[in-house]
């Protein structure tokens, strides 16, 4: 078959087109990531778009992947929208009974509002000598010198749940596997002080060093190892009963061992380092700390409210969340929206209540599968698509700038402070993202700020299952971060 003239003149005007130009960011996926055994034998998903929409980097990018701590993105962007930047979280200090001859014939009640700072030592929590102190004035404005009922903890604001369905039986006990509660107390951890003895095989001495916890009973199988071994301690609770066990070893030659792990009854060491802290400025008197389950519920239509105190603004929690990656600030975060639009503070209908506003901000719901606000769980599954899509949508809303700002900057401190350690300032200020780590997982996922047509660059890059230490993969994402910064 003979091709007509306009044929041929066709075919050769699209053989002289030339082909759209690659980004360095795509040059460096095809040269770079596709060509490594390392990436090629891993699970790899990337999407970088530019202000307008327009793709500039690809690699799987529908493809829903383990997001790791990324996912405190959408946690706290939402946390913002939903609930305000300057939201806060309160706790209420009430009685109930009759105060006679300064003595108060019923209970203190100490009511939670889930506030994730409450004895916080992070320096974006208020100091708990000065909460705790505005709680004593208001007792001292009573006229109550004596305390003959007890100290009710009510932690009633979210539901009681240990951990996440979805997290592993390891991470029950860790610092950073601290669930919320409607009361919260030292970001829901304790700390124990391990005392090694003199000799491999001698008994080690375990006590709580803060904050203290009434009727905790503590299963000591700890034993001393030699010298320079190392701390093989492990710590194992549950919030079925108050107690905890240790085991393992901690070497002979340290004088001590502070071993911070999750405190699964903070609200009963909140009302027990209140009741201390009464009994030092002058309230005399010990009363018990009672759970609220306890206590009938005619009592809670016959408190007297006399002191609320508040947490610091949501911006400020959502900022140190994202800069430190902090899982316990993030999942309160979480199981407050849910609270606030469902009434249910639990984690199912925390995660009903993000799918709505995805949904009210006009995300698409592809990709994206949600079991916690940190990323903890090995059960959260989100494509490269969905970060970006949603990044569009914060981008345009009034939350934008509070949300940015909480975003890390390599070489600034938090989880970013040794990404891209020898590339230029100028470089690493245009990058603002969060990382997240995991067992065989890297991700990270945020904005680049680019001049000229590209503007605000929104980005996900995943990599999961991958059969090699996290510093050899490393270098080449931290590449692939600074091929984004070459967009105009």
């Amino acid at each position: 078959m003979r091709l007509t003239l306009f044929s041929l003149l066709f075919f050769s005007l699209l053989a002289a087109e030339p082909a759209e130009a690659k980004s360095d960011a795509q040059k460096f996926i095809d040269s770079q990531l596709k060509t490594d055994p390392l990436f090629c034998n891993a699970v790899v998903g990337i999407l970088a778009v530019d202000q307008n929409g327009n793709t500039i980097a690809e690699w799987n990018s529908n493809l829903p992947l383990l997001t790791a701590s990324t996912l405190k993105t959408v946690t706290t962007g939402l946390g913002l929208y939903y609930l305000g930047p300057d939201y806060r979280f309160s706790t209420r200090i009430a009685y109930s009974g009759q105060i006679r001859d300064s003595v108060l014939q019923g209970n203190l009640h100490i009511i939670g509002g889930g506030d994730p700072t409450l004895g916080s030592q992070d320096t974006v929590a208020y100091k708990i000598d000065s909460i705790f102190g505005i709680w004593k004035n208001a007792v001292d404005a009573c006229g109550i010198k004596k305390i003959e009922g007890n100290i009710v903890v009510d932690d009633r604001f979210f539901e009681r749940e240990a951990i996440p369905d979805s997290w592993s039986w390891g991470n029950i006990s860790t610092d950073y596997g601290s669930a919320p509660s409607g009361l919260s107390f030292y970001e829901n951890n304790q700390i124990f002080k391990l005392i090694p003895g003199e000799q491999p095989g001698d008994s080690v001495s375990v006590s709580i060093s803060y904050p203290g916890l009434p009727d905790f009973q503590i299963v000591n199988e700890l034993k001393t190892a030699k010298a320079k071994s190392g701390d093989r301690s492990a710590y194992y609770t549950q919030d079925m009963v108050q107690a905890g066990r240790f085991t393992g070893t901690v070497p002979a030659d340290r004088d001590s061992i502070l071993s911070v792990n999750s405190n699964k009854f903070p609200h009963l060491s909140c009302g027990y380092e209140f009741r201390e802290y009464l009994l030092r400025h002058g309230i005399e008197s010990k009363p018990q700390i009672v759970d609220i389950s306890q206590v009938g519920e005619d009592e809670d239509e016959a408190l007297i409210y006399i002191a609320q105190t508040y947490s610091p603004e949501l911006r400020r929690i959502v900022n140190v969340t994202n800069h430190i990656s902090n899982n316990f600030y993030a999942e309160t975060i979480l199981k407050t929206i849910g609270k606030k639009m469902t009434g249910s503070g639990s984690y199912d209908s925390s995660v009903v209540a993000v799918r709505r506003l995805l949904k009210e901000l006009n995300v698409p719901l592809t990709g994206f599968t949600m079991e916690d606000g940190s990323g903890l769980s090995r059960q959260n599954y989100v494509s490269p698509a969905f970060f970006c899509n949603y990044y569009s949508k914060i981008a345009e809303s009034d939350i934008f700038v509070p949300f940015f700002e909480s975003l890390p900057v390599p070489g600034e401190g938090g989880t970013l402070k040794n990404v891209l350690r020898n590339a230029p300032v100028q470089i690493k200020n245009r990058i603002h993202a969060k990382s997240g780590s995991l067992a065989n997982v890297k991700c990270y996922a945020g904005y680049v700020e680019c001049e000229g047509g590209s503007g605000l660059i929104r980005f996900a890059i995943l990599v999961n299952n991958y059969a090699a230490r996290t510093s050899q993969i490393q270098p080449k994402i931290e590449g692939f971060l600074e091929m984004l910064t070459h967009c105009e």
